[in-house]
């Protein structure tokens, strides 16, 4: 299970990395994953479900006027959500995810099924934009999953000394 992958990746990091969560559209169910995992009490910090925008600004510390002028449902505050849930918590990782499960709340330019993922470190933040396609509970499972898989790519790639989180560190912090 790629939760238990996680665990077991973020325990060998050097002094044992930590975890938090901020989630709105997967209502909790990225923690849920997470604290399925055996002894994730070594690394999972703790988690926010910020579904109402006020959520967001005074729990998470999203600017009110990215709220007001990109909206809940976009990379700007699925990034400041993840750096503000890792704040909160003083964890390593903040991993966020926003956007519209279904069945309704799309419209044209946002659609039900857009989901903005974000992971964040003291020194990078990066997002991923997807669009799911089944129903409200099917959103929720894929945008978790994914949510998932973009942390173990970000944890793997700093493990491993990748090269390019200049460039993700530089597309998200100009926002």
């Amino acid at each position: 299970m790629i939760e238990e992958e996680i665990g077991n990746e973020l325990r060998r990091a050097g002094g044992g990395a930590t975890l938090a969560t901020a989630e709105s559209c997967t209502g909790g169910l990225v923690s849920h994953r997470l604290t399925n995992a055996p002894g994730c009490s070594d690394y999972y910090k703790g988690g926010v479900v910020a579904y109402a925008n006020e959520a967001k600004e005074k729990v998470l510390g999203v600017a009110g006027e990215t709220l007001r002028e990109k909206g809940a449902v976009s990379a700007e505050c699925a990034v400041e959500m993840a750096r503000g849930v890792r704040g909160l918590f003083e964890s390593d990782f903040g991993v966020a995810t926003t956007g519209i499960a279904g069945p309704s709340g799309g419209t044209p330019e946002k659609p039900v099924g857009l989901v903005f993922i974000a992971v964040a470190t003291r020194d990078f933040a990066d997002y991923e934009k997807h669009f799911f396609h089944g129903d409200r509970e099917t959103n929720k499972r894929e945008a978790a999953e994914a949510a998932l898989g973009m942390l173990k790519k970000k944890i793997l790639k700093i493990k491993t000394g990748t090269k390019g989180l200049v460039a993700q560190k530089g597309r998200a912090a100009g926002f």
